[in-house]
């Protein structure tokens, strides 16, 4: 007895630990693989860089390769795919059932006299030993047909939420690369520029550090010469540093593998920018209308009212109708193949009581959903004002940038002319070449801001750059080239031309 209890007990545990399971962190060779194929996959499939790259050709690159861009149009695909199977649930249910049953004895029984109280037959059986069953059965319930309706609906419009999430992804990409870009463009006019304005200051220094050790310049006039031109080598680096900053962001916008080489088309820094022609209330109102966080409150309105209509519909009484064909091998049965039919209904009677609980939760929650959009609603208002009078302040910025390089252009030929006639010192000179610098970041960075509010315009109002669908399946060139087209078409609309 004792060994039997012994080996029930091992036989007890090896079961136990067999299924046990403890966690197993990755491998150092697994995490180096995964990183190895993120770092592949990031960048995969994309079309090659063939040149310099154009304001029209980064949109699209972003519009196609972002990976923010991407999760929102996956998001939105997902969406579509639970459409697809919420719209089975309407269908009837189509069911097969196939079994074998056996025994080791006979299924036998006997009978008992209710009046004697004897048994009344002798043991008998009706089924043998070994039996295959199976049947096909069609069973359809109309309450389930109808809640599946109603959330097959609901599945649709969170299908268009999707999408105005991923409208609205696609204005905010298309935005930042419209304002990188033109950082960029400055980064790429001005940095070989200021690296050589470094390289003088850096020597110049060098010089002057030189003459007052050798005795060769009064001590205060070197020192502040010197302090001088340090403050022109940080002004220098801190420009460096932030026009660097903007190709790389450029780049993770587009989604180039870091560090990755490319070139920009230098567009005239003299393009006018297009005159603000709409009025503030016709842009107010064309933003309430596309606005795609406005349009999503209208799809979570609806998707909440079908709630109250689904919640309702759930309390009816539940009517079943179903039809099978069956069949079974046992000899004893008079008909082995038969169609079985007929139909059930069934109510909970408490659902009554919930009714007026389940009226006030969903009513509570459109009220919620209500107050939101209004919020919502004032908040695209403001930022509509704003961003009317960011882009005038911009465009006002933009043409006082502008008239400040020409005048330090100017001077920078006056002065130019003096040095080489030796009326002017190198200290002057270098100054002034890093004023003239300083001007041409300044309006560059006027240039791109003025941009930038001039696409967040219509971004506020929510007018789409370019229709998303069929952006997987185009080439850069022909997604650059719709969305060239529907930027002429809004400046020609907004009262002028680049």
């Amino acid at each position: 007895m004792n060994t039997n209890r012994f080996a029930a007990g091992i036989a007890l545990s090896a079961i136990l630990s067999a299924c046990s399971v403890t966690p197993r962190p990755m491998s150092a060779g697994e995490l180096d693989q995964r990183a190895t194929d993120n770092r592949v996959a990031a960048t995969a499939d994309q079309e090659p860089l063939t040149g310099p790259i154009d304001l029209y050709e980064a949109m699209a690159r972003a519009l196609k390769y972002n990976l923010d861009y991407k999760v929102e149009a996956m998001q939105q695909a997902v969406k579509e795919r639970e459409l697809g199977l919420a719209s089975f649930d309407m269908l009837p249910q189509i069911v097969g059932n196939a079994g074998y049953f056996g025994r080791s004895n006979e299924a036998g029984a006997s009978s008992l006299s209710l009046l004697t109280r004897r048994q009344s037959l002798e043991p008998s059986t009706s089924t043998q030993r070994d039996v295959f069953a199976a049947d096909l059965s069609v069973s359809w319930d109309v309450l389930d047909f109808g809640l599946s309706y109603i959330r097959a609906n609901q599945k649709a419009d969170a299908v268009l939420i999707a999408a105005e999430e991923r409208r609205k992804v696609a204005n905010r990409v298309v935005e930042d690369v419209r304002t990188s870009y033109y950082r960029a463009v400055s980064a790429q006019r001005l940095l070989v520029k200021l690296t050589q304005l470094q390289g003088t200051i850096s020597s110049t220094l060098e010089n002057s550090e030189r003459l007052a050790s050798n005795r060769k310049s009064p001590p205060l006039i070197a020192l502040t010469y010197q302090r001088e031109l340090i403050d022109i080598e940080a002004q220098v680096k801190a420009l460096s540093r932030e026009l660097q900053i903007a190709k790389a962001q450029l780049a993770a916008l587009m989604n180039l593998d870091p560090g990755t080489p490319y070139e920009l088309v230098l567009p005239p820094r003299e393009n006018e920018l297009p005159a603000n022609a709409g009025s503030g209330d016709e842009q107010i109102g064309v933003a309430l209308r596309n606005r795609p966080e406005l349009r999503q409150f209208g799809y979570q309105e609806r998707i909440n009212r079908r709630e109250l209509d689904a919640q309702i519909l759930g309390m009816f009484p539940s009517l079943k109708g179903f039809v099978g064909i069956n069949g079974d091998t046992n000899d004893f049965l008079f008909n082995n193949n038969w169609v079985q039919y007929g139909a059930k209904t069934s109510f909970n009677l408490l659902n009554v009581f919930r009714l007026g609980a389940v009226k006030k939760s969903v009513r509570a929650q459109g009220d919620a959903i209500k107050a939101k959009e209004l919020a919502t609603a004032m908040a695209v208002m403001t930022q509509v004002t704003v961003a009317r009078a960011r882009y005038g302040l911009y465009s006002s910025e933009l043409a006082t940038a502008r008239h400040s390089h020409a005048v330090q252009a100017k001077i920078m030929n006056q002065i130019g002319g003096g040095f080489k006639a030796g009326a002017i010192s190198q200290q002057t000179l270098l100054r002034e070449q890093m004023n003239t610098l300083v001007s041409e970041v300044r309006y560059d960075i006027a240039y791109a801001d003025a941009q930038n509010a001039y696409a967040n315009l219509y971004a506020s109002m929510g007018i789409d750059t370019v229709d998303p669908r069929g952006v997987e399946g185009e080439s850069v060139a022909a997604v650059a080239g719709r969305l060239k087209d529907g930027w002429q078409r809004r400046e020609v609309a907004f009262g002028g031309a680049r």
